[in-house]
């Protein structure tokens, strides 16, 4: 007995090729996509913050360089930010005023970190976000920009 195919089966199975190609490329390129968000998480998670940075500008002038904070006119000689593995940061500043002469400026913080970005809690003042970049951090604080260097 011969059948005779009916032309909405027929229709059905030339539409059966080109709809299994897109489900593997929608499948292809989701898999690509989720392969580099993976791969942008896990390298903001592989991010070593921790270590000794140096200061090499200050508001986009190489240091020393002169400024003036709240009014004041300062001379930024040297600076180091130092970024613990326990949570806790700390920066010194060497700067000299006319009035006063050559100071050092302490400040410690406690951090937490997302990815390249720290968030510092300062002894008694404010927060301050930070970035790291390869060997270099950078964070905005009081309106200065602070770029150090590993």
């Amino acid at each position: 007995m011969k059948t005779q195919p009916n032309k909405s089966n027929i229709k059905l199975q030339n539409a059966m090729p080109h709809f299994l190609g897109l489900c593997l490329i929608s499948a292809f390129l989701v898999l690509v996509w989720t392969g580099c968000k993976k791969n942008e998480a896990g390298s903001n998670t592989n991010i070593d913050p921790t270590g000794v940075y140096a200061l090499v500008s200050v508001d986009g002038q190489n240091v020393p360089c002169s400024t003036t904070h709240e009014g004041h006119t300062m001379t930024i000689k040297s600076g180091a930010f130092t970024i613990n593995g326990d949570g806790t940061c700390g920066s010194r500043i060497t700067l000299s005023v006319p009035s006063r002469g050559d100071m050092n400026v302490d400040v410690k913080a406690t951090y937490t970190r997302q990815g390249p970005e720290l968030t510092m809690q300062w002894e008694g003042a404010g927060m301050t976000m930070g970035n790291v970049k390869g060997n270099t951090f950078t964070m905005t604080n009081e309106g200065m920009v602070f770029a150090y260097r590993k």
